[in-house]
């Protein structure tokens, strides 16, 4: 075997193996098609030169180079078409129109020796030497190969993400400058004698396979790790080393040192030399790749373990979650995802920087098509894995919803069988694609994210209980509270009402007893009276005797009212429907307090509405507020020139009766009013007053539906209004 055929077969090699990757792995899209079309050429272009490197014929290598030309003068339009594919350009179809006619033409010339004229015996075996025609195919060549870099080096720069633009440099790289070596090709067509460079075709394509491998240049679904990568650099060693053996065996068969007991171990020496270091530095080199900003997995697993255990706030655990991936994986966005209720769907709950596509997405129900594919995979979602799963129902609908999310990898959080949220990553900033290990590391941060959570949940369920208990508690306990002082309110109040009951049952008795011997006292006098007035005129009376009598029944008949008096404010009658007039009420009261006043300096007016309308309530009640009013007026005003003035009237446009008691007393000081109408509160000294009066007062009047209030006065002293409605139904106590 000539030894200058070992390149130009690895590069015949890389194209098998990447034709026959598309066939298995990918799916049937243009560009795929396309590509492996692409391979398929390039394994009829390096078959040829194999062959014709071996053939000792150059009749044979002319007929074997015209039969490839054939085939392969269709490497230009299928390149320009694959790289248009590839960029999604769609203008500009002329060009790949021309360029299928430009190689239909050439095809029709191929096996003539326009195309090929005759083989060339070079140091390195036979090649073609080109024909008139073959200029066309060299700048055919040559315009693709210039063309499709320019478009790419165009797209690199107008790229939107760094995935996109890494995919591009690798396609850069690898197809692009494998289509320009090749076009090199013409070199020796015409003449010079040099090496073929398209030959070592081979080394962009293994960084091209790389790419495919590393970012899922042709969407595949495939992931690189670095296990299979170790894999591969020991079979491509082993495969170097055959060929050194080989191409050794060839090169010394003629020498005699090659049956000398020396060469096997002087060879062996040379490979343990060459190649373990080799060996070596290749994986050196592949960790370097591998592990350039790279997490410690272990460490990152045990860090987050020991977090978490201790957090029962789940939104700690939520933002532990996040900057961990976050800081781990170096990603451009990561949004978290948690139910809102039991089946009301999933919202966004947090990220740790700012990402458009979570402010797209506001929510995400359980029916849409990643959450229900998630359900059914249970596992993580991985973009270029889709590509791969052909069968999947709603693939599309997953896809539109992981563009809507900008969404790279979706990462399912289950907990007893039921999806307890997800995690959205988008794409890392240096490009590279999620590997084995990531999300390796990503699963088991779901994992023990989604248990912790579950606790931090059941512990706030808990706590939450825990405070509506204490809250029902102490609104419990405040409502026995408000119980017992209303109980006890009401007890005084019976209390209360039982004493005042039996202090007017026993006025009215004391009222009903002395009631009949001042009757019998008036009669008699009164018909002394009359029998002294009838006396003979010739010897009349005294007359200072009759007026004394006279005087006496006038005293006597203002006992008696004095005592009905009584008898009306005393009287313990349960409704409120008496027909009450507020006048009778208020000069009854008067009456009744007339010893009290009677020998002070006092001066009391009284201005009664003649026409005031009567009002259902009840007498003694109102009585007994009319009795404390003015007695609060007569205890307040000063010995000397004192003034009370007593009046009623009808307020028509608030349909009430108004009764309103003024004196010139010292008044109540501002800081005080509020509290007047407190039980037990008194301005008066210790010893002078209960501090019940006026609060009996408030509670009467507010059983009758109306209001008594402490007015400001311009002048210094107290003034009391007492407002009760005129049209009023039946009130019970």
């Amino acid at each position: 075997m000539n030894p200058y055929s070992i390149p130009p077969l690895l590069t015949l090699a890389c194209f098998l193996g990447l034709g026959v990757l598309s066939v298995l792995r990918g799916r049937y899209t243009r560009v795929n098609i396309l590509f492996c079309m692409l391979c398929v050429l390039g394994c009829f272009l390096y078959t040829d030169i194999v062959l014709i490197f071996n053939v000792r014929s150059a009749a044979a290598a002319l007929w074997i180079s015209r039969i490839d030309h054939f085939f392969i003068v269709y490497t230009i339009p299928v390149y320009i078409h694959f790289f248009h594919a590839y960029l999604g350009i769609e203008k500009r179809r002329w060009l790949i129109l021309t360029a299928y006619g430009y190689a239909f033409v050439l095809m029709c010339f191929t096996p003539t020796p326009l195309i090929i004229e005759s083989m060339q015996q070079h140091y390195f075996g036979y090649f073609g030497k080109g024909g008139m025609l073959y200029p066309f195919i060299s700048a055919g060549v040559g315009f693709a190969s210039l063309y499709s870099l320019v478009q790419i080096h165009l797209a690199i720069g107008t790229a939107g993400n760094n995935s996109r633009k890494n995919r591009l440099k690798y396609v850069f790289a690898g197809f692009g400058f494998m289509g320009l070596m090749n076009g090199m090709n013409v070199l020796p067509l015409q003449g010079y004698d040099v090496y073929p460079p398209g030959n070592l075709s081979f080394l962009p394509l293994i960084v091209f396979a790389f790419g495919i491998f590393r970012h899922d240049l042709l969407d595949m679904g495939i992931l690189l790790r670095k296990s299979l990568l170790y894999s591969i650099l020991t079979v491509s060693l082993t495969l170097l080393y055959t060929l050194i053996i080989i191409a050794a065996e060839i090169l010394l068969k003629r020498h005699d040192i090659a049956d000398s007991v020396w060469f096997p171990i002087l060879f062996f020496i040379f490979i343990v030399v060459v190649f373990g270091p080799l060996k070596t530095k290749v994986q050196s080199l592949i960790d370097q790749v591998f592990d350039k900003d790279k997490y410690n997995y272990r460490k990152t697993i045990k860090h987050v373990s020991r977090t978490i255990v201790a957090v029962l706030d789940y939104k700690h655990i939520a933002r532990l979650l996040l900057d961990t991936i976050a800081d781990a994986m170096k990603i451009s966005s990561c949004v978290l995802f948690l139910p809102r209720s039991r089946n009301a769907g999933f919202s966004c709950f947090s990220f740790p920087f700012h990402s458009d596509a979570s402010e797209r997405a506001d929510g995400f129900s359980r029916e849409s098509a990643l959450v229900k594919y998630m359900q059914k995979q249970r596992r993580p979602v991985v973009r270029i894995r889709l590509a791969g799963d052909s069968a999947a129902e709603g693939l599309e609908d997953v896809l539109a919803d992981m563009d809507k999310l900008e969404a790279q990898v979706a990462l399912p959080m289950f907990f007893e069988q039921r999806l307890n949220g997800f995690i959205v990553l988008g794409e890392k900033k240096s490009g590279d694609l999620y590997s084995r290990e990531d999300l390796d590391l990503l699963e088991t941060l779901a994992g023990q994210s989604a248990l912790a959570m579950e606790n931090a949940r059941s512990y706030r369920r808990i706590e939450d209980l825990n405070k509506n208990l204490e809250r029902r508690v102490a609104e419990r306990t405040r409502d026995l509270k408000q119980a017992l002082k209303e109980k006890e309110r009401t007890q005084e109040q019976l209390i209360r009402s039982e004493s005042l009951a039996a202090i007017g049952q026993l006025v009215a008795g004391a009222a009903h007893e002395l009631n009949n011997p001042l009757t019998s006292v008036t009669s008699l006098i009164q018909a002394t009276i009359e029998d002294l007035k009838q006396w003979n005129p010739a010897t009349p009376p005294d007359e200072d005797m009759i007026d004394d009598l006279q005087f006496a029944d006038r005293e006597l008949r203002r006992a008696r009212n004095i005592v009905a008096s009584l008898l009306g404010l005393s009287r313990q009658t349960q409704t409120y429907a008496e027909s009450v007039n507020l006048n009778t009420v208020v000069r009854d009261a008067l009456r009744v307090l007339h010893n009290q006043y009677k020998y002070q300096d006092l001066e009391i007016s009284e201005n009664y509405c003649r026409d005031l309308p009567d009002i259902q309530g009840n007498f003694s009640n109102l009585g007994q507020v009319a009795l404390n009013i003015i007695k609060n007026a007569i205890q307040a005003v000063p010995r000397k020139k004192g003034k009370i003035v007593l009046a009623t009237r009808v307020d028509p446009a608030e349909k009430q009766v108004v009764f309103e008691c003024r004196d010139n007393g010292p008044g109540i000081a501002q800081d005080m009013r509020q509290d007047i109408f407190k039980p037990f509160f008194t301005t008066k000294p210790v010893g002078k007053g209960t501090g019940l009066g006026l609060y009996i007062c408030h509670e009467i009047i507010s059983r009758h539906g109306g209001s008594i209030t402490l007015e400001n006065t311009a002048d210094q002293g107290g003034c009391f209004l007492v407002r009760l409605p005129m049209d009023r139904g039946a009130v019970s106590p």
